[in-house]
C-alpha cells in the first residue's frame, strides 16, 4: 500500500478542513472552508448539518486537487469534529433545534449552554455513570441538551429519528452505517466503554426513557472502536459528494480534540501515557491516557478506549482558550484601532500583539515584565475542569487608567498566563489522583506561535511540546483512515509510524518560576473570590 493516502477531515467550530497525507504522515494537501455558525445572545449556538457537510465536500476536493493525489489512490478516509448534536426526522433529514424554527439549524453547537439546568439537575440525581465524567456532567455534553429538547421541544423530540455526535452523523453520511464510535458515545453520552453497554436505568432516572428503546437505536445500538471500517465505505452518492471512489474505506472517527490527541501523543521516544495532548484552539481540551482507571473529581472520564485503545482518557480543558483571549482583546478600549494597526501590518490582532511581545522581551518568558499587576481569569464561559462549574466568570484585576498599545500588550500576556494557570490546576488534581505526564504536546491555531508555548510551559510548570506535523487533527483523523484501508493493524501502530515530536520548550527557572509561583496563587485567590461574590448574591 505504498501508493496509497489518507484523507483526515476536521469539522471546527467554525471550518471544516481536510488534509491528504501520505503513510509516513507528511501532508501533501491541505484545504478548508468556513462554516456557518448561529448565535442568539450568550448561551445559544447552532449550525446545520447540510452546510457542514457542503463545507467538508468542498475541502476533500480542494486538497486533492492541491495534492495532486488521485481520487483512486486514497487509501482511507477518517473523519472528526465537535461534540455538538445533530437531530435527524426519520427519513434522515435535518429537524430544527432553534426557536426561530429555521429547518436548517438542526445542531445544538458543543458550547451552547442552554442546557446548564437540565445539567444541574442530572447531577443532583448521583447516579453512577457521572463517576465516569468527573462526577459532574457538563450542559455541554448530550443527555443534558436532549433533555432540553424534550422539556423545551417536544415535538421535535419525539419526531427524531437519529441522535448523533457531529462525528457519527458525517460517518453516517459517508457511508449510511449508523454505528457510534466509542469515542464520542463515551466521553459525551454516557456510554460505558468498560462494560460495553449503555446503562439503561441513568436515561430512566433523568426522564428520557424513550431512548433507551429498541436497544437504544436512536442514540447508538451499535458501538464500534475508532478507526473500525465501517459499512462498504462510501456511498456513490457520497463519493460524488466529496469527488473520491464507491467503497473507499471508512474509519469510526473521534472527536476533533481527541484526533489531536493522536495525532500528537504518539510519537517515538515517549509512551501516550507520559504525554498530555492539549489542543487550543476557540475551547481548550487537555486529554491525559493511562493504564488503568484513575478518578479525577472535575475531571471528566475516566473513559475507557475514548482516544487510545486500551488506555484510560482523563480529559478536562477550558470552556474558551482562543475564544476567551479573542473577547479579553475587544473589551480593551484601543481594540478598533490596533486591530485597524494589525490589518495594515498584515497580522491577525493575536499575532500582532506577538511581535509586539518580540520586539519588547529579549527572551518570551521576559515578558512577565511587560504586565505589571495584570492579572487574568479568563472563564468567560466557565470552569472545564478541575471544578466543572458552568457558572463561574471571567476576572480581571491590575488594570489602570492606560488605554494605548502597552495595557493591550499587558492585558494579552496576562490572557495567556491566566490560560497556563488554569492548566496547572488540571496538571496538579490529576497527578494527585494517578495521572503524571512529564510533557504536554500542544496542538491548535491559538497555540502555534513559540511565544505562546514558552508562555504556557512557564505559568503551567510543565515542559511544552509542538508536534511534528503542522496538521496534528487532521493527521490524527487521517490515521483512523490508515488503520480503516488496512495500512496499519492498529490506531497504536499508526500513531508511531505517522507522527513525531518537533520542539520543546521547558519552563523557565529562577526570579521568573517564583514570580508564577506567586502569582499563581493569586489566580486561585481570585477564582475563590468569585465563587464568592456569586454565593454572596
Amino acid at each position: 500500500m505504498a501508493d496509497k493516502y489518507f484523507i483526515g477531515v476536521d469539522v471546527g467550530t467554525g471550518s471544516a478542513r481536510a488534509g491528504i497525507f501520505d503513510k509516513d504522515g507528511k501532508l501533501l494537501g491541505t484545504a478548508k472552508n468556513d462554516i456557518e455558525l448561529f448565535r442568539d445572545g450568550a448561551y445559544i449556538a447552532e449550525q446545520s448539518s447540510d452546510n457542514i457537510w457542503a463545507c467538508v465536500c468542498a475541502s476533500v476536493k480542494k486538497a486533492l486537487e492541491l495534492s495532486g493525489v488521485q481520487p483512486n489512490s486514497i487509501g482511507g478516509i477518517g473523519f472528526d469534529a465537535t461534540c455538538s448534536l445533530v437531530v435527524l426526522d426519520q427519513k434522515g433529514r435535518p429537524l430544527s433545534v432553534s426557536q426561530s424554527g429555521d429547518s436548517t439549524r438542526n445542531i445544538i453547537v458543543w458550547m451552547d449552554h442552554r442546557a446548564t439546568d437540565q445539567a444541574a439537575r442530572i447531577n443532583a440525581t448521583g447516579h453512577r455513570v457521572l463517576d465516569y465524567v468527573g462526577g459532574t456532567i457538563s450542559p455541554e455534553m448530550e443527555t443534558p441538551k436532549l433533555l432540553w429538547l424534550k422539556e423545551n421541544m417536544p415535538n421535535i423530540f419525539n419526531a427524531a429519528g437519529d441522535f448523533f455526535d457531529l462525528t457519527d452523523y458525517l460517518t453516517w453520511r459517508a457511508t449510511g452505517d449508523k454505528a457510534r464510535s466509542v469515542c464520542t458515545v463515551t466521553c459525551k453520552w454516557t456510554y460505558m466503554a468498560h462494560e460495553h453497554s449503555w446503562d439503561a436505568s441513568y436515561f430512566e432516572q433523568i426522564g428520557l426513557r424513550e431512548l433507551t428503546e429498541n436497544e437504544f437505536e436512536r442514540i447508538g445500538s451499535r458501538v464500534v472502536d475508532t478507526g473500525t471500517a465501517l459499512g462498504n465505505g462510501l456511498t456513490e452518492d457520497a463519493a460524488i459528494d466529496l469527488g473520491l471512489v464507491k467503497g473507499t474505506p471508512v474509519a469510526a472517527g473521534l472527536i476533533d480534540a481527541h484526533a489531536g490527541g493522536v495525532g500528537t501523543i504518539g510519537a517515538a521516544g515517549g509512551t501516550p501515557s507520559s504525554r498530555m495532548a492539549y489542543v487550543f484552539g476557540t475551547s481548550a481540551c487537555t486529554m491525559s491516557s493511562n493504564a488503568s482507571e484513575a478518578f479525577v473529581p472535575g475531571v471528566w472520564g475516566p473513559y475507557y478506549s475514548a482516544m487510545v485503545p486500551g488506555l484510560w482518557l482523563s480529559e478536562g480543558g477550558q470552556s474558551a482558550a482562543g475564544e476567551a483571549i479573542a473577547h479579553l482583546l475587544k473589551l480593551h478600549p484601543a481594540h478598533e484601532q490596533i486591530s485597524e494597526e494589525a490589518k495594515r501590518n498584515g497580522y491577525s490582532l493575536p499575532n500582532y500583539l506577538l511581535t509586539l511581545i518580540a520586539a519588547r522581551a529579549t527572551d518570551a518568558s521576559d515578558a512577565l515584565d511587560l504586565i505589571d499587576q495584570t492579572i487574568v481569569v479568563p472563564e468567560f464561559l466557565g470552569n472545564r475542569a478541575p471544578f466543572a462549574d458552568p457558572d463561574a466568570r471571567a476576572i480581571v484585576s491590575g488594570l489602570t487608567l492606560d488605554t494605548g498599545t502597552e495595557s493591550m500588550v499587558a492585558l494579552y500576556v496576562s490572557g495567556l498566563y491566566g490560560l497556563g494557570y488554569g492548566l496547572r490546576q488540571i496538571l496538579e488534581v490529576q497527578r494527585d489522583n494517578g495521572v503524571s505526564p512529564d510533557t504536554v504536546v500542544i496542538s491548535g491555531g491559538a497555540g502555534e506561535n513559540p511565544i505562546v508555548k514558552q508562555l504556557l510551559a512557564d505559568s503551567a510548570c510543565i515542559k511544552i511540546a509542538a508536534p511534528g506535523s503542522e496538521e496534528p487533527v487532521l493527521l490524527g483523523s487521517a490515521m483512523l483512515g490508515s488503520v480503516a484501508g488496512g495500512a496499519y493493524t492498529t490506531v497504536a501502530d499508526a500513531m508511531v509510524g505517522m507522527s513525531s515530536l518537533g520542539d520543546v520548550f521547558k519552563p523557565t527557572t529562577g526570579a521568573i518560576a517564583d514570580t508564577h509561583e506567586k502569582r499563581f496563587h493569586v489566580f486561585q485567590a481570585l477564582q475563590a473570590a468569585g465563587r464568592m461574590l456569586r454565593d454572596a448574591n
